[in-house]
């Protein structure tokens, strides 16, 4: 089976179900599928073809998910385009890609580059009004009835670009034997039935968005409730009008949520609350079940696994853990020489399995780099317990160096979340003269609420060895944040 063959078989089995709801907007399987069989015929007529990529520069609309399963129906390669980025920024990933057509929308056309920077483009589509040199999303149609190609399991389904925390994004290449076997490893761990419905604030360009939620739903014959993107009062009253069952979302999006009065809002329909992309605070989870009685189920993974690696958990849930290993994976945690350590000691987790990327967009030196022997070199450091659960304690190049002694930040940044004054907090490395690093601590505090730097370094030396303390304390009023609320620390270091 390949992607588009999981839209036209829930088409099938439950053609007058709800697939997709977008404020008034409504589609049943059936009207899913046929619409996309359309697009995938217009797309057809403008001389696409298989193998070749297609930018997607939507926001999550439901032309995103159109033109991803019309894409996937003809055999051309979904390429997301992050709708935040600037200019230069697409046109690297659009010539790095030899992007062939790009799909766009009014509200974000304006930060697509120059057709003269953007050689390979023939086509630009665009979604709403007409556009001078773009061809109307709205005229692209044809044959209703089209079927999804037979494509071999190897082809590739789609193209993911990293979020570029350093350097310049790469492109993950997925197979249809990842995004099947993943979404199929979602769909059975979170046991997913026709009844659900999740409810996605998060952005479809994310790995998180496109495989664990769009294509779990769609596979499993749910319903999609898109949201363009996360407004807290919209997000909490679809819950209850919508009768979500199913609630995705990011730690800042908890913090958020916490933060309010959530009073007025029904969360009866809610049968699981799961978070990922970013590490999620012990006392955010915490609070979480102690408000809402549900525990905030983690799951652990990167774009180059599709994403989903581990789930906590199917049977014995595990405050803290990002679970085990899911359906026909294996992960270890691996010294700096890969060699495998004994439980309960900290290392880099390493994932193998069918969820493993094809490798690298053109680049072939970073895809040997990376994965291994088989083995994708996540570069995130964690320990497994005795019981087989795997733990996060940071990445491998967020670690502070501080005289010889290791400094993992989030160790520091969950003795920071303890105050009742601070909402977020953000530990990183900075030069020091005779260190080499110094601890340096940046944090948001709630709304009407103060604490000096004094006070909560005082809190750190009750809890952690001196050398972890920090020893300056900044308060800024907003993390930099990417758009699937992973912190930017990047940003942090570089001058405000």
């Amino acid at each position: 089976m390949n992607v588009a063959q999981m839209l036209e078989r829930s088409a099938f089995y439950f053609p007058d179900r709800p697939a997709l709801a977008f404020k008034d907007r409504r589609w049943t399987y059936r009207e899913l599928d046929r619409d996309a069989s359309a697009l995938a015929s217009g797309l057809k007529g403008l001389g696409l073809k298989p193998g070749e990529r297609i930018g997607l520069h939507v926001p999550n609309w439901p032309e995103f998910v159109l033109t991803y399963y019309a894409a996937q129906k003809i055999g051309v390669v979904p390429l997301s385009l992050n709708v935040t980025y600037k200019a230069d920024e697409i046109a690297y990933i659009c010539r790095d890609g030899e992007v062939a057509a790009v799909v766009t929308a009014d509200p974000v056309a304006g930060n697509l580059p120059s057709r003269g920077d953007l050689p390979s483009v023939r086509h630009l589509i665009n979604v709403g009004a007409p556009r001078e040199g773009a061809v109307s999303f709205a005229a692209l149609t044809g044959d209703p009835a089209l079927r999804a190609l037979d494509l071999d399991r190897e082809e590739m389904a789609a193209i993911l670009y990293t979020s570029a925390t350093t350097g310049r994004p790469k492109g993950v290449m997925l197979t249809h034997s990842n995004v099947v076997s993943n979404v199929y490893a979602t769909s059975h761990h979170l046991r997913m039935t026709p009844e659900d419905r999740g409810l996605c604030a998060l952005p479809l360009f994310h790995c998180f968005g496109q495989n664990f939620i769009m294509n779990a739903l769609v596979n499993s014959g749910g319903t999609l409730v898109l949201q363009e993107r996360f407004v807290p009062e919209e997000f909490l009253g679809a819950i209850g009008r919508e009768r979500i069952t199913l609630l995705y979302a990011v730690p800042t999006m908890y913090i958020l949520i916490l933060a309010g009065d959530t009073s007025a809002h029904d969360f009866r329909s809610l049968r699981l609350c799961f978070s990922a992309a970013a590490m999620l605070p012990a006392d955010v989870e915490r609070r979480w079940h102690e408000r809402y009685g549900h525990w905030i189920h983690q799951g652990y993974g990167l774009t180059e696994c599709s994403p989903f690696a581990s789930y906590n958990h199917d049977t014995l849930f595990r405050p803290g853990a990002v679970g085990t290993p899911i359906e026909n994976v294996e992960m270890k945690v691996v010294d700096e020489h890969g060699r495998e350590l004994p439980d309960g000691e900290l290392g880099e987790i390493l994932i193998k399995g069918p969820n493993v990327m094809k490798g690298y967009f053109r680049n072939p030196e970073a895809t040997g780099q990376t994965v291994r022997d088989g083995w994708l070199h996540s570069g995130d450091i964690g320990y497994r317990d005795k019981d087989g659960y795997y733990y996060i304690a940071d990445r491998v190049k967020d670690m502070i160096n501080v005289s010889g002694f290791k400094v993992f930040p989030r160790e520091v940044e969950e003795i920071l979340f303890r105050h009742p004054a601070v909402k977020e907090a953000a530990v990183l490395g900075m030069p020091d003269p005779v260190k080499g690093e110094a601890v340096k601590a940046f944090v948001v505090l709630k709304e009407g609420q103060s604490v000096d730097a004094d006070a909560l370094k005082a809190l750190c030396r009750q809890k952690i060895a001196s050398y972890k303390v920090p020893e300056a304390v900044e308060f800024i009023p907003a993390l930099p944040k990417s758009p699937t609320g992973k912190i930017l620390k990047k940003d942090l270091r570089g001058p405000r």
